[in-house]
């Protein structure tokens, strides 16, 4: 299925419905869609190109191109403006970009492909209608993993067609709701954010990327009623003292993905949005933006307590198949989740990267450690997150698990540092506490081998492009 038929389905119900809010622009469904056919005519016009590069940001182009080029019948590769030159010449010879589309003042530099800029005077015209089938792919995404080197994800229409059907319906989203568009295209929660709320007649309400600093004010500035975010924007809001009870009452959903949630963090925010429905998911990109989702009872009181201190990621949507598995591949109460089903992308475009990620019978080996307990899945850390360190294998997760537990910490990371010999272990967190006190702290709570030796304490931590916790910007720092 042409995934593009969800938002056009609700184009053709809701034609008169804001569809679209950016930067005190906003578009109806029906100009949306008149916008989104124009350009897609337009890139029939250079030449229909079958992968094209997206290179807009927190704009209306930013939408409706993406629209646009699968309108075309072509597969998007979203690009950030605002990265390097340098790496966007990478990316764009990387995935095979044969044109890039971009604002009319918004090309910087020599890509080596041709550019098409779209302005705000569109000549009229209607794309060609183009077969699609779900094996095509929808999309592009490149994700860093701990080597720092880019592996690039195709995602068919079918894996975001499967997924859609999983979710859609899922958040009471329909015209009158107000959604927030908060991730950048590059990052995949934002495909989340557009065809959720696109294929059920909501408005997709983007906010500028400074006022994600202070989420309150912006949930309250933008009379949202939708939020989807990772968890770190809810330490940006604890730290300027905004989460105060009832501070957030339009919100009636709010969602956080991309990292483990920590559930104190949960609780601030639920105390500041009390009518609002509290749901974690999770999900790797190769499995189509998240795969499991846990909504959290209305009542805080009965909110579970986990050994970890983090929210639970739930279960396994109804149309795929999780295993865990140890490290010798065979099924074990702890260890290693794989997962199976329509959403599961079939391979990187390169098929190197495909080397040690699925296991025999199609399992996708996520690379996250989980256990089941109480009937979901709760999220223990990573697989390359395990260390030896004097003889003893250590899951960093369960340091940092315990460093969350100590008066003042708001999130821990620990990390293996080379040294001569062994690795030795440093933690940082951000938070209002000292290091004398959290060593004191854990000593209590972990055997001698489990202890850091070196703790510091920042006023935050450093979060990456798309708001996650940075591992590799601390190294140096931590590097003992």
């Amino acid at each position: 299925m042409n995934v593009l038929t969800w938002f056009e389905r609700a184009a053709a119900q809701f034609p008169d419905e804001a569809a679209l809010e950016v930067d005190g622009a906003s578009l109806t469904y029906a100009e949306l869609r008149e916008m989104v056919e124009r350009l897609a005519a337009r890139l029939h016009g250079a030449g229909a190109p079958q992968r094209v590069g997206l290179l807009a940001n927190r704009s209306v182009l930013a939408c409706a191109g993406y629209l646009a080029v699968l309108r075309a019948g072509a597969t998007v590769v979203p690009l950030n403006p605002q990265h390097p030159p340098e790496r966007i010449r990478e990316l764009v010879a990387q995935t095979g970009v044969e044109l890039l589309l971009t604002e009319e003042s918004g090309a910087r530099g020599e890509w080596n492909v041709p550019v098409l800029r779209a302005g705000t005077d569109e000549p009229f015209g209607r794309a060609r209608e183009v077969p699609i089938g779900p094996d095509d792919i929808a999309y592009v995404i490149c994700t860093s993993g701990s080597t720092g080197t880019p592996k690039a994800v195709p995602i068919s229409h079918g894996n975001l067609d499967a997924y859609l059907t999983e979710v859609a319906a899922r958040y009471g989203i329909g015209p009158g709701s107000r959604v927030s568009g908060n991730f950048e295209l590059t990052f995949d929660g934002s495909v989340h954010d557009m065809f959720v709320t696109l294929g059920q007649g909501g408005t997709l309400v983007v906010p500028r990327a400074g006022a994600l600093l202070s989420p309150v004010r912006a949930v309250n500035a933008l009379r949202l009623t939708h939020w989807f975010s990772v968890p770190s924007l809810i330490t940006f809001a604890e730290r300027l003292g905004t989460l105060r009870p009832g501070a957030m009452p339009t919100l009636r959903c709010s969602i956080f993905g991309g990292e483990a949630v920590p559930m104190e963090a949960l609780r601030s925010w639920k105390r500041a949005a009390p009518n609002s429905d509290v749901e974690v998911l999770y999900g790797p990109t190769e499995l189509t933006i998240a795969c499991t989702g846990h909504r959290l009872p209305r009542e805080v009181s009965e909110w579970p307590s986990t050994p970890n201190g983090v929210a639970p990621i739930g279960e396994c949507f109804p149309s795929l198949e999780f295993r865990v598995l140890d490290p010798t591949g065979r099924p074990a109460a702890r260890g290693e989740l794989c997962v199976r089903g329509p959403q599961r992308f079939a391979g990187y475009l390169d098929p190197a990267d495909d080397a040690g990620r699925f296991a025999p019978g199609g399992w996708y080996r996520t690379g996250d450690l989980v256990t089941v307990a109480d009937g979901v899945l709760l999220h223990l850390g990573r697989t390359d997150q395990q260390v030896k360190v004097r003889g003893h294998r250590i899951e960093l997760g369960e340091i940092e698990a315990a460093l969350r537990a100590l008066p003042g910490v708001r999130d821990a990371i620990v990390l293996a540092v080379p040294t001569e010999g062994e690795p030795e272990l440093a933690a940082a967190v951000g938070g209002d506490c000292v290091p004398d006190a959290l060593q004191a702290g854990l000593r209590d709570r972990l055997p001698s081998y489990m202890l850091p030796r070196r703790i510091t304490v920042l006023d935050r931590l450093p979060l990456n492009a798309n708001g996650k916790l940075d591992r590799r910007a601390l190294r140096s720092e931590l590097e003992l």
